[in-house]
């Protein structure tokens, strides 16, 4: 093939060919993998939903594992930006670090550094904040969740306060164990987070 038959192949070709596909990587433990319901009710798939009603290119591949912490995620974190070359990171990990008393200082550091590797990569991340239950005492609680809000502050990210703020203290919106918001809970979860997340769609 001639290299200007080539070229002009090439300018024929239509533009949704040649564009590098648009990725999301949602990156977070049970909350985002949909424990305890059918995958397709959880907020992820919800929004997934939403962007193809809206006609964007963007597509999800949710990586999130229930049980997973900080530091797993950061073990995993680098494989994942290989492999999938995510445009927008959604960043929902640390309810499992809260609910075993670890370091909010560790937390920090985890978070910090998977946020790091996102950004070098290219993209941009969304850090989806959490919170604990009450009976981890006030100062562990504060401390924990003023985490998110000074990553967000220092490392320039979006910051989606406390996902489940319109939920945890619904029971009718969370699952028997009083941790896992039900089927009923995700479109709130979808909902909340879709402001953030859709000015940032080319």
């Amino acid at each position: 093939m001639s290299k200007l038959l080539f070229t002009v192949i090439f300018l024929l070709m239509p533009w949704s060919v040649l564009a590098k596909p648009q990725t999301i990587l949602v990156f977070g433990d049970s909350i985002s993998a949909g424990y305890g319901i059918d995958v397709t009710q959880g907020w992820v798939s919800l929004l997934q939903k939403k962007l193809v009603e809206s006609n964007s290119q963007y597509s999800i591949i949710n990586a999130s594992i229930s049980g997973e912490t900080s530091a797993g995620g950061l073990s995993r974190i680098d494989a994942l930006l290989v492999t999938h070359k995510p445009d927008i990171v959604l960043l929902q990990l640390g309810a499992n670090d809260g609910l075993r008393g670890l370091s909010p200082v560790q937390l920090k550091s985890n978070l910090a550094e998977i946020i790091h590797r996102s950004q070098k990569s290219g993209a941009k991340v969304i850090l989806l904040a959490m919170k604990i239950p009450p009976n981890y005492g006030k100062r562990y609680i504060e401390l924990f969740y003023a985490v998110y809000q000074e990553l967000a502050s220092e490392l320039n990210v979006q910051l989606v306060p406390f996902l489940l703020e319109d939920v945890a203290l619904d029971k009718k919106l969370m699952q028997s164990d009083g941790l896992h918001p039900n089927a009923k809970a995700q479109p709130i979860l979808a909902n909340k987070i879709e402001p953030y997340l859709f000015p940032l769609l080319k």
